[in-house]
Parts: C-alpha cells; structure tokens; sequence
C-alpha cells in the first residue's frame, strides 16, 4: 500500500534523523521521536494546568505564614492529572465547539483524543509557575505588619506581578545560547523528562500489589488523616525538646535542647510539616546532598556558635543563642521606629547616633558571614570543577551550526522543522511594556516604594549582565549561585537609609535572574519533549500572570484577616501564624536598608570582620578539588560540595535545629538505607510516597484554616494544644545584668 506523500517524506525524515546529540545523558534519556499531530495546548489543559497553578499558588502562599511553612512542587501535579486527565478524555463530549463572533472560523474540542503527553507536560509548567514563591509578597508584609505602614494595593499588585515578568525579557535575549544549544542541557530536566517517560507507560497492576496511583491515594490519606493530630489535637508532638522537659529551670540545658531556639540535641518531630516544611521534601534529595547540608549544619550549630557564644564573641551572651531578631546594646529589641523617621520612611541619622549600633545573636552574624562564604564559593567551586568543560560548552555554543550546515542538536533540528519558533519582538515587546510598568510601580504612587529611576534602572543592568553567566552555570551544572546579598550591598552602600528601597531593588535585581532562569529551563524542557515554543510561551506567561494573582490575593486576604499575624507577643496561645520567612526579611531589611552595610559590616558597624567570610568561601574549595585529584577513586571526595555544606550551615533561620534534625534522619534512611537496600521499590514508590505525604498534610492544613482557625478556634486547650517545645528559657540572655521578660536575671 502507497503512503501519501507528506507522510513517506516525514518518515524518511525521521528515518535520517541520527541521535548525534552531544552530551550522553541527553543522548541515553531524552527520545527523537516527534509527533506534531499530538494535542498539546488544549482545553484539557488550560483547565487542569491553570486550576493546579491557582491551587498551588495558594496552598504554598497560605502556609508561607505559619509556623511550620510547607511547599508543594511540581511531582504532586504530574500525578494527580494524569487520571484526571484520562478520566476527562473518556467522558467530555468530542464535537467541536465553535467560538462566538468569529463567523465559525475558530472552534475548539472539549476532547481532541486520547489524553497526551504534551498536555501533561504542559499542565506540569502551567503548575510550575505556581509553586514558586512571589518574592515581592515579603515586602508587602513587611510594611503591612512590621513597619505598619499603608502601601496602596494597585502598587501591591503592580510590584507582584513586574518583578515575576521582567524575566522574560532576559529569558528571550538569552534562549538562543541557554535553550537552542546542545551544550546547554540543563541535567535537571532529565529527571522530569524520566518521570513523564515512566508515567505514560504502560502499568499493569502487579499480583498482590499496588500501582502508583493506588499507593499515591492511599498514603495522601493517611497524610491527610494524621495531620490533623500535630495541626489541631496536639501540636505539641510537632517538636518535642526531650532536656526541657527534664531541666524545667536550666537556661543552658534548654539553649542545648532546644528544638525552636536551641541547638536540639534530644529533640524531634512527629509532624511531616517539621520534616520537610522548610528545606523541602527530603525524599526528593539524594544522599550526597543530604549528607553535605548536615555536615554544614552540624559544624555552624555545634561547633561554631557553642564555641563563639560561650567565648562571648560580639557580647553573644547579651541575646539570644539563636534569634533572628536585632537588639541594641543592653541586650532589648532595637527599636526601629525611634531611628526612622515617619514622615520620609527613612534613617533618622541623629537619633540612630544617639540610640547605638545595631547588635546580632550570634547565629545571625554567623549567618551572614557564611552567607558571604557561600556566595563566593559556588563560583570558586564552578570554576574549579566545571569551569574548564563549561568554557568549552560555551565555545561550542557559540558557534550555532556544525556538522556540514547542519543544527548540532537533533533536538533543535526536530524543533525547527515541525514548529514555529517564538518571534524574538514578542519577548522585547513584553521587556518594554513590563519595564514601563515597573517605572510607574516605583516612581508613582506618591514614592511608597523609595526606589528611584536609576536604582530600576541599575538593577535591571545587573540582571542583565549575569543572567547569561548564571543561566551558563545552571544549564551545565544544576548549580545556581544568588546574588541578593551582593544586590543588598550595591544598594545599601549607594542609597543606604532607605529600606524599602533596599528590598525592592533586591527583588527586581535578584528575582527577575531567577524568573529567568526559570522561563528558560522551562523552555528547555519543552525543548526536549517536543511542545510547540508558542504553546509554550502562552502557558508560561498566563501561568505566570494567574500565579502571580493568586500569591497576591492570598497574601493580602491573611494580611488583612487574620488578627495580629505575625506578632508573636500578641497571638494567642497555639497560633500558627507567626510568619517565620517574614521575621528573617524583615530584620535583613534593617540591616541592609535602615542601618546600611556601612555601620553594619563596614568601618562603622560592629561585625567588619565577617567580610574576611568572601576571602574564606573563595578559597574553601581548592582544598576539596586538590584532593580529589590526588585521590580521583574516592567516592567521598568526588561527593563533597563546599557551596552545600555552606548552604546547610547558613540554613538556620527560619528554619530550627529540629527541622534539619528530622529532614537529615528521614532523607537518610529513605534515600540512603532503602535506595541501598530495597531499590526496585525505592524507584517505584519514592516519588509517590514523597508526593502523598505532602498532599495530604496540604489539604488537611486549609481545612482546619477555613473550618476553624479563620473563626480564632485554635484547638482544645490542655498541655499538649501549644505547638511550643516548652524551652522558654532557651531565648534567654545569659550575660550579668541583662533583663529581660520571662528569664532569670544573672
């Protein structure tokens, strides 16, 4: 039998098509099949992608708030559509409906066929742009609840909504290196391109066991039925100080066993939201990782700060162990609002001379130092391990043909034979409306947001010149060093005194990389599963305008609902909505902001010496790299990472001792012991089991908002309905003389 002719040519296309993709992970993972017939950007998936992205946005935005933050990713979409979206394609109706007012030349199918994989990739983006979190959200709770300031809402949204946009505009610039290059591959799509792959095969269901989705149903109850216990019933079991419970009267053995304030020998958690609230779902990590973040915290928490504050480095025995609040010399909070001035919103010079420097817990100034180190030790590690392969990914990627003419991808020659590519003026249009638009945010409104011009102008500058190294870095190495540190110091040494303009610069300089970076690994994995780039760029951009919604919506309904969030003193007992991330930006905010780099780390300040952290985090990696090449067999060194175990040493605050304590414990016997011993199942149920668990503790986490918490019913009261691991005096100063409420004066 004759084929027509378009099909024979596109098989004997397809039939030439040689895998000559040049990096072997892309090569043995990622298909050259293609079907362009395949539904893609359909009904089926505006409706489940852009409900998982509202759904996302808000569960993630709503326990932002809470004590015991939570965070669903991506894997919980991926698995939960997928029989939805088989269940829609056997039951939606498959006649075309046509669109009014265009004269029947457009309609559409509520079901094109079969549910594809197009479309649950598709969805999963959609989702994406969801589960992130909108930076721009801690600035306005900042000024809401902290500073208790007015800003108007139309600049609210405006702020949300720019600073998630800008990045579009470098993505654009930069995708012909970062996307259409081979070189560019971008490991950590590999991982999504498996998952799909394995989902939309065939799965019979094994004798006398479950299949996934089976298991997903079952475990999300069990999540969802067992939260209720720790987020109602008996908080207290969310983190249990065993020392406190013994030494009732001991500061030092609180300040030791302290899960919340303390260093937490002895304690732990019997609450999912404890495990993996705040550095994510530790069945997602794998061991190396794991084991590099807890030899960072292990040295910072029980080297570093016992060794510094029992040495009362900095008057450490003035304030807390661990807080991440500001203090003045005598050891009370610092009073921000006696050094700010309320009519200009900004740093009263007079009155800041008069009043003193700002002072640090220790951990906080350890904090910081290490933030320093980090920051500087991913690029030191980057270059030493991967500079001189990305040097040469990059000279490849420069030169955009090879092979006799031909596209060095297999991929991108797929791409660009069966779809249109996305007009590069559609990208520079939304660069030039968005940044009119972040113009108007900063400079209108009457100046509530303190940014000038210059400084929009000079963060986009910034964003500019290193999202193309950074994207360089990630697509090659899954690495992605931040720059909100060195964004802070660009802006509190040029215009110091100015706190919200300190952050806002922050956000449009720091998060605008990220959002890029973001769009175009995006862009990467539509890339590899072959969705049409227009489809893509409609997904992204109302993904990411819903989102943004959303994230703003929810932010403001619990900033202007729930009575008294965020203030600890005056919650009442049990509540949840103590706003831990909120905290943290907040006083960075005085740091960097009201008091400046230049009388905090400075000639002025207390704690210059933390800048010899930048020399320490340059430096820190050469001694891991010359040993692995003195020692290439060993299977240790070839794991080590310095910017992880800086990252695990700086994670403290918000996050508690216990969180790490929990998440090291269950990441290690699940993706250490198990994967190690019981494989097989490791690979089939890991995944799932990780997505169920978070799915349940989510759902069962809005229910007891809307059913009871909204109405101030916070549970019963008895000893255990205090979700507090009873270590008062874990927050105590210890230095002679120094009062403060509830702890013994020395």
């Amino acid at each position: 039998m004759t084929k027509p002719g378009g099909e024979a040519e596109a098989e004997a296309e397809k039939e030439e098509e040689v895998n000559d993709h040049p990096i072997e992970e892309v090569r043995n993972t990622v298909p050259i099949s293609d079907d362009p017939s395949e539904p893609c950007l359909t009904f089926r998936t505006w409706v489940l992608g852009l409900s998982s992205c509202v759904l996302l946005a808000f569960v993630n935005e709503f326990f932002m708030y809470r004590s015991a933050q939570l965070s669903i990713g991506t894997i919980l979409v991926q698995i939960a559509t997928l029989p939805i979206g088989r269940l829609m394609a056997s039951t939606l109706p498959a006649s075309p409906i046509r669109v009014p007012l265009t004269g029947g030349r457009w309609s559409f199918s509520l079901n094109p066929g079969p549910f594809s994989l197009k479309e649950h990739c598709l969805i999963t983006i959609f989702a994406g742009a969801g589960s992130g979190n909108v930076y721009a959200m801690n600035i306005i709770a900042i000024v809401k609840v902290f500073y208790k300031r007015q800003i108007n809402p139309y600049a609210a949204m405006l702020l949300a909504q720019t600073t998630q946009l800008l990045g579009y505009g470098w993505a654009g610039l930069f995708r012909k290196f970062l996307v259409d290059s081979a070189y560019m591959w971008w490991p950590i799509n590999l991982v999504q391109v498996t998952l799909f792959r394995a989902m939309h095969e065939e799965e019979k269901r094994p004798k006398g066991r479950l299949t996934r989705l089976q298991f997903f149903i079952i475990v999300m109850i069990c999540s969802f039925a067992y939260y209720l216990i720790p987020s109602y019933l008996f908080p207290a079991i969310s983190t249990v100080s065993v020392l406190c419970l013994v030494y009732k009267d001991s500061v030092t053995a609180q300040q030791i066993g302290s899960g919340l304030k303390g260093l937490g020998i002895g304690s732990f958690g019997l609450d999912w939201n404890t495990v993996s609230g705040f550095l994510g779902n530790p069945l997602a990590s794998p061991a190396f990782a794991i084991f590099n973040v807890m030899a960072g915290f292990a040295l910072t928490t029980y080297v570093a700060v016992p060794l510094l504050y029992w040495t009362n480095t900095y008057n450490a025995k003035r304030f807390p162990l661990m807080s991440s609040h500001v203090y003045d010399a005598a050891g009370a909070p610092y009073d921000t609002n006696r050094v700010l001035d309320p009519h200009t919103f900004a740093l009263n010079l007079q009155e800041y001379n008069a009043y003193g420097r700002i002072h640090l817990s220790i951990l906080f100034a350890v904090n910081y130092g290490i933030g320093f180190a980090s920051l500087m030790s991913t690029l030191s590690h980057v270059a030493l391990y991967h500079g001189k392969d990305i040097w040469e990914l990059w000279r490849k990627a420069a030169a955009h043909k090879a092979n006799g003419g031909r596209e060095e991808d297999v991929h991108t020659r797929i791409m660009k034979r069966n779809y249109k590519a996305v007009p590069q003026w559609w990208f520079h249009l939304m660069m030039a409306v968005v940044l009119a638009l972040s113009l108007f945010t900063c400079e209108g409104f009457g100046g509530q947001l303190q940014l000038p011009y210059w400084g929009l102008l000079l963060a986009c500058a910034i964003a500019f010149t290193f999202t193309l190294p950074i994207g360089v870095i990630a697509a090659t190495t899954n690495m992605q060093p931040g720059l909100n540190v060195i964004t802070e110091l660009i802006i509190g040494y040029l215009y110091p005194g100015k706190p919200l303009a300190n952050v806002v610069f922050k956000t449009y300089g720091f998060i605008s990389i990220a959002q890029a970076l973001s769009f175009v690994s995006d862009f990467k994995l539509g890339h590899y599963m072959k969705i049409p780039p227009r489809s893509m760029f409609f997904a992204q951009l109302a993904g990411t305008l819903a989102a943004s919604t959303v994230h703003f919506a929810t932010a403001w309904w619990l900033l202007t609902t729930v009575r008294d969030i965020c203030d600890v003193d005056r919650l009442p007992p049990g509540s949840p909505w103590t706003c831990p991330g909120d905290d943290v930006f907040y006083n960075a905010s005085i740091i960097w902001g009201v008091v400046g780099p230049l009388r905090m780390f400075g000639r002025l300040g207390n704690y210059w010496q933390l800048n010899y952290f930048f020399l320490v985090g340059l430096l820190a990696p050469v001694p891991a790299w010359l040993l692995q090449r003195a020692y290439p067999s060993s299977a240790v060194l070839r794991n080590v990472s310095l910017p992880l175990i800086f990252g695990g040493a700086s994670g403290l605050l918000p996050a508690h001792s216990v969180n790490f304590l929990m998440w090291g414990l269950v990441g290690f016997v699940f993706n250490h012991v198990v994967y190690r011993r019981h494989k097989a199942w490791w690979m089939r149920h890991n995944y799932v089991l990780a997505a169920g668990l978070d799915t349940g503790v989510a759902f069962m986490g809005v229910l007891t908002f809307v059913a009871l918490g909204y109405f101030d019913v916070y549970g019963p009261r008895w000893w255990g309905g205090v979700g507090d691991d009873r270590c008062d005096l874990a927050a105590c100063p210890t230095a002679p003389g120094v009062v403060a409420k509830g702890c013994p004066v020395v």
